[in-house]
């Protein structure tokens, strides 16, 4: 009976810990950002409208951010190299990191770097497509990656 008892209650620890550390790496640290009329991209202003985002004070990598743009505010920048767009937390579902690197890769969107380390060793991306849809996501810069 001893034994089965702590079968039972090992268990319910792994269970409680397995739950809580779902929790703390798909919400504990997200916070929703959605009061933004305009990005920062290569030192020019450029308006947006809604705009749906998170970010984390705990990781710089953790932005993400969804939004409606004139692609023609994009014109003269030079494309970013490399973009490489981070998965985003299953919850935020604006943002699929799958489908926006096959359409960068097959042209569909393209890339500008928007701020060369905008945090400590990470850049911030923004892609754009040709109807209006933009994306913003921070990854690590190439110096620091290796």
């Amino acid at each position: 009976m001893k034994g089965k008892t702590l079968v039972i209650g090992l268990l319910v620890l792994l269970v409680t810990f397995g739950g809580g550390l779902f929790y703390a790496q798909n919400y504990a640290f997200y916070q929703t950002v959605e009061d933004r009329a305009s990005i920062l991209v290569a030192d020019r202003e450029i308006a947006v409208g809604d705009y749906r985002g998170i970010d984390a004070a705990s990781s710089g990598l953790k932005r993400r951010g969804c939004f409606k743009v004139d692609p023609e505010a994009f014109e003269g920048l030079a494309p970013a190299e490399d973009p490489v767009p981070l998965t985003a937390p299953f919850w935020f579902d604006c943002f699929d990191a799958e489908t926006l690197t096959s359409d960068l890769a097959a042209g569909r969107a393209v890339a500008f770097m928007a701020a060369v380390e905008d945090v400590n060793g990470i850049d911030r991306l923004v892609a754009v497509y040709p109807d209006g849809r933009g994306y913003e996501w921070r990854q690590l810069n190439p110096r620091f990656a290796k």
